[in-house]
């Protein structure tokens, strides 16, 4: 899948974010370990993973970022959404497309439990 990789200059340093290009408030590339390593899609159901992602944020009334935190809890792991700037203060380098081959969060993460 093509991904926008964009480079900005903040207070803190430059920063390298993976975006999609087209962004839907409903896409979201997260972050394990400070690396790109999962897309999330929550109108994909053809995935599981994805079907399960938007039970847990759609039907559920959470935030991604809420979902997030709580299968970091349970599984012991560091997933996560880039903030480019805490204090808002960004200005874009560069931008280019890449292609990455980023899988869906593994289901066996994501219990109707949480």
């Amino acid at each position: 899948m093509i991904f926008s990789a964009t480079t900005y200059r903040t207070l803190s340093g430059t920063k390298k974010i993976i975006e999609v290009p087209q962004k839907k408030a409903t896409q979201w590339v997260i972050y394990k370990d400070d690396k790109p390593t999962y897309f999330v899609d929550l109108y994909d159901l053809q995935t599981e993973s994805n079907a399960m992602m938007n039970s847990l944020v759609l039907c559920a009334k959470r935030s991604i970022r809420e979902v997030l935190e709580l299968i970091n809890k349970k599984n012991n792991i560091n997933l996560f959404l880039p903030r480019i700037s805490r204090v808002g203060f960004k200005i874009k380098v560069r931008s280019e497309l890449i292609e990455l081959n980023l899988k869906p969060i593994p289901k066996e993460w994501l219990a109707y439990s949480l």
